[in-house]
């Protein structure tokens, strides 16, 4: 690399290394005392693990991948935003408790949303499905039996009592 030429009267640039030339710089006190480059007893370089195994100096990391002293790094972003929950799956759970049928018409309706869409809620449109069917058939069993047990309390039972 070469610099461009000093003027006579400009201080030497603190970026540049120093020509060697007398007079120019010298060491700083207690340079001498590492030795060379590369000796025993001078600190190591930048870059450079540190002694038997210890973290190298500037925060480098030690072995097997140990952390530096700055901590753990910083959080990677949010998370991608959510789909969402179908409202007619929630709504084919509830109405299959207030009103049966109308749980399974929101849930078969839900279904097919769910896979035009890719919403989360399945499970609660599977769940509103199910429990509606169960509780139409408890209900007109119920129905059944109350109007067959009218009619055979209405009926004198093919015997009469004059």
């Amino acid at each position: 690399m070469s610099y461009p030429p000093q003027e006579p009267d400009q201080p030497p640039s603190p970026y540049e290394p120093p020509s060697g030339e007398p007079g120019q710089s010298s060491p700083p006190p207690g340079y001498e005392q590492y030795g060379q480059p590369g000796q025993y007893g001078q600190p190591p370089s930048y870059g450079q693990p540190g002694p038997y195994g210890q973290p190298g100096p500037y925060g480098q990391p030690g072995p097997y991948g140990q952390p530096g002293p700055y901590g753990q790094p910083g959080p990677y972003g949010q998370p991608p935003p959510g789909r969402g929950t179908n409202i007619l799956a929630v709504l084919s759970l509830v109405f299959a408790f207030v009103f049966p049928p109308a749980g399974i018409v929101f849930g078969h309706v839900a279904k097919q949303q769910l896979r035009r869409t890719g919403e989360e809620g399945d499970q609660l449109a599977t769940w509103g499905l199910i429990l509606g069917y169960v509780f139409t058939a408890i209900g007109l069993l119920a129905c059944c039996g109350w109007i067959a047990l009218t009619i055979w309390g209405s009926s004198d039972g093919g015997s009469s009592y004059n």
